[in-house]
């Protein structure tokens, strides 16, 4: 069963010794609040991880939808215990909003990450850029999905100018309703692969899954006339295999999704700013008005467009900031630990002059 699932040679090679201790294999296909739900040999179990897995892991190391783990199956009719997470091939990381944690995992081990927006009032570019540094980041595959193009006045419009951010990741538009474009979007949904569908509530990613699915998966909810923006339906992440044997994880809608660690798919979203800067005459370039810069001259011609620009630049701003309280973070462990170590020095010096 699990093989239907992505289970490789390779994951059983890595899972041997957690075999030794007498653990299956699972993968996890729901996430909610304190409960886990996994897929094993012996059918889908309901699972909750053990302590010390939850004394020991952080925020990212606590078991997400995709991730393959170590179960040690229920005895009576309890609930299986989740011991460890076998390491992550790919994972779709945000920074949590408004939380202690420093970042979630929304999805693990994905090989295609759809980005969803909706061609309507709310189609935003500059959130695109967002979600593809994400996902390229990730090592997933992104693929943007324009979804609700039988409400579009004219659909090849929005993918010319999601094609215009979009460098090196396929574009469609698509319609739930229609079946417009769900064949394109096909090709890129293999058997035993995963794919994550990512975007904001409302935009139809709960409607994509139902009308790949050939049924009401998901549910559903009409987006609002006044603003064009969708209301909130799928409330947990779920993995879901499709009648073709591919699989496809929704996800609840993100209101945001901050950056963390993305130098790579920051760097891969703006790939023609950056090869911009490099034609600068000076290397520290600041892009403002230093004679020679590449930046300043693409943007007074027109070859760059000035939301891009900004939108880059505030990208970077806030990958900086992250940067840095990392290493504020880093620096108040170490001397933490310092001080703990030098405490227990005094404490044990102490016990022996007491002696």
């Amino acid at each position: 069963m699990i093989r239907e699932y992505g289970w490789s040679d390779a994951l059983q090679h890595a899972f041997s010794t957690y075999a030794a201790r007498g653990f299956q294999p699972g993968r996890i296909t729901v996430q909610q609040r304190g409960a886990w739900g996994v897929v094993a040999e012996r059918g889908e179990l309901v699972a909750r991880i053990s302590g010390r897995l939850a004394h020991e892991a952080m925020s990212a190391g606590y078991p997400a939808v995709g991730d393959w783990v170590a179960v040690e199956p229920p005895a009576t009719d309890g609930p299986a215990v989740i011991h460890a997470v076998l390491p992550r091939r790919t994972a779709f990381v945000r920074k949590a909003a408004q939380t202690v944690a420093d970042e979630q995992v929304v999805a693990a081990n994905v090989d295609v990450a759809l980005l969803v927006a909706s061609l309507n009032a709310d189609f935003n570019l500059r959130r695109l850029e967002r979600y593809l540094a994400v996902a390229w980041q990730s090592g997933a595959s992104p693929v943007v999905v324009l979804t609700k193009s039988d409400l579009a006045a004219d659909p090849q419009a929005g993918v010319e100018e999601a094609e215009s951010v979009a460098f090196g990741a396929p574009v469609l538009a698509v319609s739930a309703v229609t079946g417009e474009g769900l064949d394109d979007l096909a090709e890129y949904l293999r058997p035993r692969e995963t794919a994550v569908l990512v975007g904001s509530s409302g935009v139809g990613k709960s409607s994509l899954v139902n009308a790949l699915a050939g049924e009401a998966l998901m549910s559903t909810a009409e987006i609002r006339e006044a603003d064009a923006h969708g209301r909130h339906t799928t409330t947990h992440r779920e993995l879901i295999r499709l009648p073709s044997g591919a699989l496809i994880l929704d996800t609840p809608g993100m209101r945001e999704l901050g950056l963390i660690d993305a130098e790579a798919g920051l760097s891969a979203t703006f790939d023609d700013v950056e090869a911009l800067a490099q034609n600068c005459r000076f290397v520290d370039c600041a892009h403002t008005n230093e004679p020679g810069c590449a930046v300043r001259a693409a943007l007074e011609a027109g070859g760059l467009d000035a939301g891009r620009w900004r939108s880059y630049q505030k990208l970077r701003r806030e990958l900086a900031f992250q940067e840095r309280k990392e290493d504020r973070q880093a620096r108040f462990e170490h001397r933490r630990r310092w001080i703990a170590v030098h405490k227990a020095a005094r404490a044990h010096m102490k016990a022996k002059r007491d002696w």
